[in-house]
C-alpha cells in the first residue's frame, strides 16, 4: 500500500493515540482495584446517561460483549464498590436499569479530568470548520472499528 498524501502516518499516529488512552485507561482501572472492563463498563453508562438513556444489564453485557453471567458479576462488582447502583425505570418500573453513582464520575474526573481539559485546550486552537472534519474522521474511524461503515 503506498501512502502519497501521508494517511498512513496519520493512521499510525492514530494507532498510538489508541494504545496510549488504553494505557491510560489500564493505570485508572488498575490504582482502583478495576478491572479494565469495569471502567468500560462506566464509560458506557456515562454515554448512555449522557444521552438521556436508561441502561439495562441486559444492554450494558451486550454493549461489552459479556454474557448474562459475567454481565451480573461485572455489575455486582461495581455496585460493592459503590460506583453504580440499580434502579427502577423511569417509564416502566418493573424495568431495572443500572446507573453511575456521582462518587464513580468524580473518580474518573480526578484521574481523566487534566487529559480531558489538554483535549479541550487543543481542539480550541482549530476552527469549526476544522474540528467538524476531525469529529467527522473519528466518528467514522470508530464505525468501522465497530463494523458498522
Amino acid at each position: 500500500m503506498t501512502d502519497q498524501g501521508g494517511e498512513m502516518e496519520i493512521v499510525h499516529l492514530l494507532r498510538a493515540v489508541a494504545v496510549e488512552l488504553g494505557l491510560h485507561s489500564a493505570r485508572f482501572a488498575h490504582g482502583n482495584g478495576m478491572h479494565p472492563t469495569d471502567v468500560r463498563a462506566l464509560i458506557a453508562l456515562m454515554d448512555a446517561s449522557r444521552a438521556d438513556e436508561e441502561m439495562t444489564a441486559g444492554r450494558l453485557g451486550a454493549a461489552l460483549g459479556l454474557n448474562s453471567a459475567g454481565t451480573t458479576a461485572l455489575i455486582d462488582r461495581l455496585e460493592r464498590a459503590g460506583h453504580v447502583r440499580r434502579v427502577r425505570g423511569r417509564e416502566d418500573r418493573r424495568k431495572v436499569v443500572v446507573e453511575v453513582d456521582e462518587r464513580a464520575v468524580e473518580l474518573g474526573w480526578a484521574f481523566f479530568g487534566p487529559l480531558i481539559d489538554r483535549a479541550v485546550e487543543l481542539l480550541q486552537a482549530y476552527d469549526e470548520g476544522e474540528r467538524a472534519a476531525i469529529k467527522g474522521f473519528l466518528g467514522a474511524v470508530r464505525d468501522a472499528a465497530a463494523g458498522d461503515e
